[in-house]
């Protein structure tokens, strides 16, 4: 009588407590954390036992069923209208309506009759719940009336949990009505027949009632269950794509400082070492050797962020990332490139909170990526060389750097390279910046040409 009507909920993949993800490993220092240093977790809960096979293989043959019923509903629906109008039917032959008959002497032929109106109209029971049931309920009249009470007359509940199944409960009681109506008209006829009739029928109609009611909840529930899985299981791809957009940024951003700034720092290297070769090959030899202590750094660098992104790697270096104390190497190389850099800290020795390693790495790439910037695409003033100076300044909130340069763009370079390169440079430091609530400002020095970038951070995370 169900007839098909609660698909079992099926958990979609990756919805549990172990979805199969695995956190990113991160560079700097704390990403390869001992293990072992965690708390005892205590014993470890025994898996619950799966199904039997049994279960599972009822469960099976059901989900197939279903499955079969909602490919072709009308097979299944003229496999039960059979199924009953047969047992209809033998009820007639084989003379078992009489057994409960009020009045064994009714035509044959009505009998027969009524079997048949009880039971064919079975057929639309999913799609006309309600317009079965009236069309049973005049046949339902005659039945009780001529006191032949054939058995196939409780077929009407099964249209009428349908309709407890699938529409609302206002129509819940109009069916209620329709069913037992009849049997009360006839009840006040045929006196003795109230508790054998009608009361049996309010019995059965509350129990199909009842159940429609139950499997209208349990199917509910199980469906906004599946939707709310599929919906975690959206939001779960989402996020990891949004994460994985963020890494790719990231990586990005530190591929850009490292191999810009050492490919600019060799390009010095080489141009210089050139220019010296035929007047001091010591100094042609220096810049050789500056060249490949650089580019061994610049690929140790990239070996070290890209290693802990193959999963074939665990061991892959994690040394920590650049902070303050690296600048001096930093700022060293660059003058060895070819450009005076003066690095100035008055605030150095009043330092009142130490930068966290995220802040001296913003504080390090934008340095870094501004005298790379002033390599590429600076050209010295004609009445002085060219330099750059970098200033840091602590105050009790906030770290100031300010990287400024006395060259002036060339039409090559206008015309090349600044409109691309530029301006991705000064929007990785604005994104690093913005990560820490801090702010970059960058532009043109107004008295004497050159190039300035003011970098703000506070010492502190504040909610904006």
């Amino acid at each position: 009588m169900t007839d098909l009507a609660t698909p079992d909920a099926k958990t979609p993949a990756g919805t549990g407590s172990d979805s199969g993800t695995r956190p990113a490993p991160g560079l700097g220092p704390g990403a390869g954390a001992d293990a072992g240093s965690a708390p005892d977790p205590g014993p470890t809960p025994r898996p619950r036992p799966g199904p039997g096979p049994l279960t599972r293989a009822i469960r099976g043959g059901l989900d197939r069923l279903r499955a079969f019923d909602r490919r072709r509903p009308l097979v299944w629906d003229a496999a039960v209208t059979a199924f009953w109008t047969v047992a209809a039917v033998i009820d007639y032959t084989s003379g078992g309506w009489r057994t409960v008959a009020r009045d064994v002497t009714a035509p044959q032929s009505l009998v027969l009759l009524m079997s048949l109106c009880f039971s064919l109209p079975l057929l639309l029971r999913r799609r006309h719940p309600m317009a079965v049931l009236l069309l049973m309920a005049p046949v339902s009249l005659v039945n009780v009336w001529t006191g032949a009470v054939v058995q196939a007359a409780f077929l009407q509940l099964i249209p009428a949990f349908q309709i407890a199944l699938r529409l609302p409960l206002r129509r819940l009681g109009a069916a209620g009505l329709v069913l037992c109506a009849p049997v009360a008209a006839g009840a006040a006829r045929i006196p003795g027949i109230w508790d054998q009739q009608l009361v049996s029928y309010l019995w059965g109609f509350v129990f199909v009632a009842l159940l429609g009611i139950a499997v209208c909840t349990r199917r509910d529930y199980t469906e906004a269950l599946v939707e709310r899985a599929h919906r975690l299981e959206h939001e779960r791809d989402q996020q990891a794509r949004l994460a994985a957009a963020a890494e790719r940024t990231r990586i990005a951003r530190e591929m850009h400082d490292i191999i810009g700034h050492n490919l600019s720092v060799i390009t010095g290297l080489a141009d210089g070492g050139a220019y010296a070769a035929a007047k001091s090959p010591e100094r042609a030899a220096q810049a050789l050797e500056a060249i490949g202590t650089t580019s061994r750094q610049a690929l140790s660098e990239l070996r070290r962020l890209l290693g802990v992104l193959r999963d074939d790697h665990p061991d892959a270096d994690r040394a920590p990332q650049p902070t303050l104390d690296d600048l001096a190497p930093l700022i060293e190389r660059v003058r060895r490139a070819g450009l005076p850099v003066h690095l100035e800290s008055p605030g150095e020795p009043g330092r009142p909170t130490p930068l966290t390693p995220g802040r001296q790495l913003t504080v390090y790439r934008v340095v870094q990526e501004s005298l790379t910037n002033t390599l590429k695409h600076a050209s010295p003033p004609t009445d002085a060389p060219l330099s750059a100076t970098v200033t840091l300044t602590y105050t009790p909130t906030h770290v100031d750097a300010r990287i400024t340069d006395t060259g002036t763009s060339t039409s090559t370079d206008a015309q090349d390279t600044p409109a691309l390169t530029p301006a991705q440079g000064i929007m990785g430091m604005r994104e690093r910046a913005a990560l820490y609530n801090g702010t970059i400002e960058a532009g043109p020095l107004p008295a004497h040409g050159g190039w300035r970038i003011h970098l703000r951070l506070p010492l502190e995370d504040h909610p904006q």
